[in-house]
């Protein structure tokens, strides 16, 4: 994990928002929500609608320390629109070796998605700065343990996929480093209050499977 910013947030608070789905009218009110709760890592799916809107609309609106940035980035030429719009976090399904390389040349956070030792170890060859264990459910805590005996800290595995607060102990237990939260968190419909409800609870499902990291918001 080289990129400064994402290490800081990531001692801070290892969870990652994906707004899936998310409206730039939406952005600023359910950003402030999720920032009060004590994330620091945000990302909108480019398969939202506006979503460059969107990351301009929470980086004008959020501290600095909040990394915010893309998800499902599957063209290396998306990293530099995203930069643009304000943000410095790329998030991939997949482990395409060219996209992390373009997100490491401008600077930006990588994490790209990988199902394999293999992938792991390829994307960490390109430069990524966490990896991404997609998708969890298929994977599950005993796959992650399996994969800690040859891929230990500080290299930093984050499952994304079916994560709720009930089961993120499990997967500390395991050896994650942190997670990508989707329509557990967030899901389109949902109102900046929801959100702010399920993302304190999830906050504090990470301080009881953390209890040694500062958390507090």
């Amino acid at each position: 994990m080289n990129h400064p910013g994402l290490q800081t947030a990531m001692a801070h608070c290892g969870l990652i928002a994906i707004l899936r789905g998310i409206t730039p009218a939406e952005a600023e009110a359910i950003g402030l929500e999720l920032y009060a709760a004590g994330f620091r890592l945000i990302e909108v799916p480019l398969n939202s609608p506006d979503p460059l809107d969107s990351i301009r609309a929470m980086r004008a609106a959020l501290p600095t320390d909040c990394l915010i940035g893309a998800g499902t980035v599957l063209d290396p030429d998306d990293c530099a629109r995203v930069q643009q719009a304000g943000g410095e976090l790329i998030v991939m399904p997949h482990s395409d070796a060219a996209v992390i390389r373009r997100a490491k040349q401008l600077g930006m956070a990588s994490c790209p998605g990988v199902a394999t030792p293999t992938e792991a170890y390829a994307a960490l060859a390109a430069g990524a700065d966490v990896l991404k264990m997609f998708p969890a459910e298929q994977l599950g805590p005993s796959v992650l343990k399996a994969w800690r005996a040859v891929l230990r800290p500080p290299i930093a595995l984050a499952p994304v996929g079916g994560i709720t607060p009930d089961n993120i102990a499990i997967y500390a237990q395991a050896g994650a480093s942190g997670f990508g939260l989707g329509s557990a968190l967030y899901k389109p419909g949902l109102s900046a209050a929801a959100v702010g409800q399920n993302a304190r609870a999830f906050i504090a499902a990470w301080q009881r499977a953390y209890p040694v990291q500062e958390t507090s918001a």
